[in-house]
């Protein structure tokens, strides 16, 4: 049946439906990066940190599995290249970190929140996808261009991959990525903290899994020989944008992976929120709370541009094809969150 549609289509189906399963695992788990860190920090409670750490083993994994036994080619995603764009992921990761702070939550969480009724996500989701497009071809685009984008390192090596950089056969760079994720979901499920945390853990599996599934959609089923194109799996800061973009412009616009894969997970999350009773229309609380979101909102989307990615984009995304830039992205965002944390409490 596949084989009957353009890939496009078939690209924009399974991110769709993909998307649907990610959003409706996260909500009916509160799995959240933000909320993850602000747990881990402020309550010591660890679970959801280690649930996104058990979602990265499993994308890990299911990756790596896809190209050895599907001819997937991670290298042909944009977290791969030998151009390090480390300004853009510490500066761009900055203010994503601290913009996600400022919100909340992140891309994702925000599409979660207006899957429940949240008019204040509503609000942060048209700011982030308006200012991810400024940032990609408009006027904080040409200060990204010609401030962060002239600062890139480019690697000798094909690729930013770490078993490239190291110089590993293909074998001995799924050997890698078998041990990496080995240990990480070792620590994840240590002690009995995140097995007994209901939902959490079951979630984290498929939302690994659904990473797997984003590039096994672009890369392998949806795979048009005759387009040079890249591979991709779940981000939420540019494909935000060409989401909004596509509603206002789609008979000039070609319907493709990230627009399917951002209204799944709306999708996903309306339905988990009304199958749990958690669905409820909501609103802003003063005009305080409206321009925190607004800028929170800015700075996702400017920085998450710069940075290539978000808390998903490069967090599990990108991670799971072991990029180096990915990891740089994803420290600065963590640390944007904190010092935004900080910020907020010092208030």
């Amino acid at each position: 049946m596949l084989d009957d549609l353009a890939p496009h289509l078939v690209r924009a189906g399974l991110g769709a439906l993909a998307g649907l399963v990610l959003g409706y695992a996260a909500r009916s788990s509160r799995f959240c990066t933000l909320g993850a860190i602000e747990d881990a920090v402020y309550a010591r409670d660890t679970r959801r940190l280690r649930a996104w750490g058990l979602a990265l083993a499993v994308a890990i994994v299911g990756t790596h599995a896809l190209a050895v036994g599907f001819d997937f080619d991670p290298g042909r995603a944009i977290h791969a290249g030998p151009r390090v764009e480390w300004a853009g992921a510490l500066v761009g990761g900055l203010m994503f970190g601290f913009g996600m702070a400022l919100v909340g939550t992140c891309g994702f969480g925000s599409l979660l929140r207006l899957g429940g009724g949240d008019l204040k996500a509503l609000m942060t989701v048209l700011i982030l996808g308006a200012s991810a497009m400024m940032a990609m071809r408009g006027l904080t685009g040409i200060a990204r261009l010609h401030v962060l984008d002239p600062l890139a390192a480019t690697l000798p090596q094909a690729s930013q991959r770490l078993p490239v950089v190291l110089g590993l056969t293909e074998a001995g760079g799924a050997a890698l990525a078998l041990a990496l994720a080995a240990v990480l979901a070792a620590i994840s499920v240590a002690g009995t903290g995140l097995r007994r945390a209901g939902r959490l853990p079951w979630a984290a599996v498929v939302i690994g899994l659904m990473i797997v599934a984003g590039w096994w959609a672009t890369g392998v089923a949806g795979e048009d020989p005759f387009e040079a194109r890249r591979v991709e799996s779940f981000s939420f800061v540019a494909p935000v944008g060409e989401t909004l973009l596509f509603a206002m412009l789609a008979s000039g616009m070609r319907l493709d992976f990230p627009v399917g894969a951002v209204a799944g997970v709306l999708v996903g999350a309306w339905l988990a929120a009304r199958l749990h009773g958690q669905f409820r229309w909501e609103g802003p609380d003063d005009s305080r709370e409206m321009k925190r979101h607004a800028f929170g909102a800015f700075l996702m989307g400017t920085g998450g541009v710069a940075a290539l990615g978000c808390t998903i984009g490069q967090g599990l995304t990108g991670l799971s094809i072991l990029s180096v830039g990915s990891l740089l992205a994803m420290t600065a965002i963590f640390v944007g969150a904190r010092l935004g944390l900080y910020w907020l409490i010092e208030r």
